[in-house]
């Protein structure tokens, strides 16, 4: 798929920059780097409208599900008060394994560094919950009430 371009003068030009001296460029140059520019400027501001785009879709999708969130919240109170009590207590629940996790690494931190198998043996053994755990957490925090954070309302 390569396409053949017409000759076209160089992109770059000398300038003499010296005292008393005059531009050298031609007017057809001149021209040339203008439709260039101009082509380049046309280019940028399709860009910025497509990127306006994805911003305007992006953040009706993150509206729409902020309500469906706060609908459900609604709907469901005495359980999105569970999600909170429960996304509390598995922060903590959090927190204590984080704390033996970096205990850990702190005393085999030489260990991971020289050899792989204990390295992949820490990963294996602490990465699959922290993950899960997470996204637990992370799904709890999501339907549970937040007094912090009021609900988007719908524009």
């Amino acid at each position: 798929m390569s396409q053949s371009y017409p000759p076209s003068a160089p992109l770059f030009s000398q300038l003499d920059v010296t005292a008393g001296s005059t531009s050298k460029v031609s007017d057809g140059s001149q021209i040339e780097h203008s439709d260039l520019l101009r082509e380049v400027l046309a280019s940028q501001d399709r860009t910025n409208e497509i990127l306006e785009e994805l911003v305007s879709v992006m953040s009706a999708n993150q509206k729409h599900r902020a309500q469906e969130l706060h609908q459900w919240r609604k709907a469901n109170p005495r359980l999105s008060k569970s999600c909170n009590e429960a996304a509390e207590a598995l922060s903590r629940v959090q927190v204590e394994y984080l704390e033996r996790m970096t205990d850990e690494i702190n005393d085999t931190a030489e260990d991971m560094v020289d050899g792989e198998f204990v390295f992949n043996e820490f990963v294996d053994r602490f990465g699959p919950r922290m993950t899960h755990l997470n996204g637990v957490i992370q799904v709890l925090a999501q339907l549970s009430t937040n007094t912090n954070n009021p609900p988007a309302t719908q524009s």
